[in-house]
């Protein structure tokens, strides 16, 4: 039970941590000006915590393992190229899911970018979402498994319940309005 309340904080911390990272490219960078960047009505992506629970899932086993010393420059190539197919498939695959569900995909086209395909995945956020991967799994998801770690069951139960009501409700919202 513990692993799940863990993962639960995972998908909500690193689904937020996303939504901030929308936010960033859209005013700082873009300088488009604010809007909420996430399908749902809080400040998260949930999008962005899927995509971790899924390196989380896919790589641990990869990041854990001991190797010999030449395969310690070719392992975070690896992980590079398997988060940046990773995210992009999971792109991918939500841009449709939403299309099905609410008439279109929340986020921006990619249509102005040299190479996409059918403006709903391209090459330049992929390789963006392959460095954040490297980011999360080498940096954020050391800390943050120690932090969830370093809580007592009682307030990791009790910040896990939280969160999950909290989603529920949003996406009843989203689903009813």
């Amino acid at each position: 039970m513990e692993a799940v309340q863990s993962y639960v904080l995972y998908f909500f911390f690193y689904s937020v941590l996303g939504w901030l990272y929308e936010v960033f490219l859209e005013v700082v960078v873009y300088r488009w000006g604010f809007t909420n960047r996430g399908v749902l009505l809080g400040p998260y992506c949930p999008v962005y915590g899927v995509g971790a629970l899924v390196f989380l899932l896919a790589f641990s086993c990869l990041m854990a393992k001991r190797e010999p010393a030449w395969f310690r420059w070719v392992k975070p190539v690896l992980v590079f190229l398997g988060c940046m197919i990773a995210a992009t498939a999971i792109e991918l695959a939500t841009s449709y899911l939403l299309e099905a569900l609410t008439g279109a995909w929340p986020w921006q086209t990619y249509r102005d970018y040299a190479i996409n395909f059918e403006g709903r995945i391209a090459l330049s956020p992929s390789i963006r979402f392959g460095l954040g991967g490297l980011l999360f799994l080498y940096v954020l998801q050391p800390l943050f498994h120690r932090l969830v770690h370093s809580l007592s069951p009682r307030v990791r139960r009790g910040a896990c319940i939280a969160v999950l009501v909290l989603l529920a409700v949003d996406c009843a919202v989203l689903l009813f309005r």
